[in-house]
């Protein structure tokens, strides 16, 4: 089956061009001018992926994207105008898989797009004989189950988004270990994709306040400041 590509955008000549160039690699796609009609979009009729522009009315894509996160782990790619910060974007990201800049190069945003349905795919794969299957990991109060997608602190679910447990899974597969940022974005993106360490920062700090949801003390990921992060076992 094609995948589906949801566009939100209201700018209606890149939602024109995009997507006839994505029809023309043989995706589907859903177009909506604004956030509140994306956001709907990809709730009532979820695409495989989302390309949502940040700057709309009615609804920013952040703020769709802030909903969307409460009932969906949809793979999204954000949009940024060359006039807004990349600092504050990647700041106040809330779980996006990945984001480029406008005026882009429509084949470089289908690589992208490529590239995060490529680190999605597992969670469609078929059952595979339980001898072929990674085993739980369990760090002190987290718990990790990479077949099932599943994160568990202290007993209580924590969605992550592919990329998120991604990070996650790395650091905790050597507790106290650091781990640099470089390491880290090797181990969340393929290598057809180009992004800066502030994009891993900004899934760090995301991390940090999906575990606060459920644990306000939670301190268990560690910056070492010109290093990386680690991830500390609870004694």
């Amino acid at each position: 089956m094609q995948p589906t590509i949801a566009l939100v955008d209201d700018d209606r000549n890149i939602l024109t061009s995009v997507s006839i160039a994505l029809q023309a690699e043989g995706f589907v796609t859903r177009v909506y001018s604004d956030g509140a009609a994306g956001l709907k979009g990809c709730l009532d009729n979820p695409p495989d992926l989302a390309v949502v522009d940040i700057k709309m009315p009615r609804m920013d894509g952040m703020e769709l994207l802030r909903r969307l996160r409460e009932k969906s782990d949809l793979p999204v790619i954000f949009l940024t105008s060359k006039d807004t910060e990349i600092d504050e974007a990647l700041g106040l990201a809330m779980g996006a898989d990945d984001y480029i800049g406008k005026p882009f190069s429509q084949r470089l945003l289908i690589e992208r797009i490529r590239a995060v349905l490529r680190r999605t795919a597992a969670r469609a794969a078929p059952e595979v004989p339980a001898e072929a299957v990674a085993e739980p990991i369990r760090r002190g109060a987290l718990e990790m189950d990479a077949a099932r997608h599943r994160v568990r602190w202290r007993g209580a679910d924590v969605a992550l988004t592919v990329t998120e447990f991604l990070i996650l899974d790395a650091l905790a597969q050597r507790p106290g270990f650091v781990k640099s940022r470089d390491a880290l974005m090797d181990v969340a993106y393929s290598d057809d994709v180009y992004v800066d360490d502030r994009t891993i920062d900004s899934h760090i700090k995301r991390l940090r306040k999906k575990f606060r949801l459920v644990d306000p003390a939670f301190d268990s990921i560690e910056t070492l400041y010109g290093v990386g992060y680690r991830f500390d076992v609870e004694e």
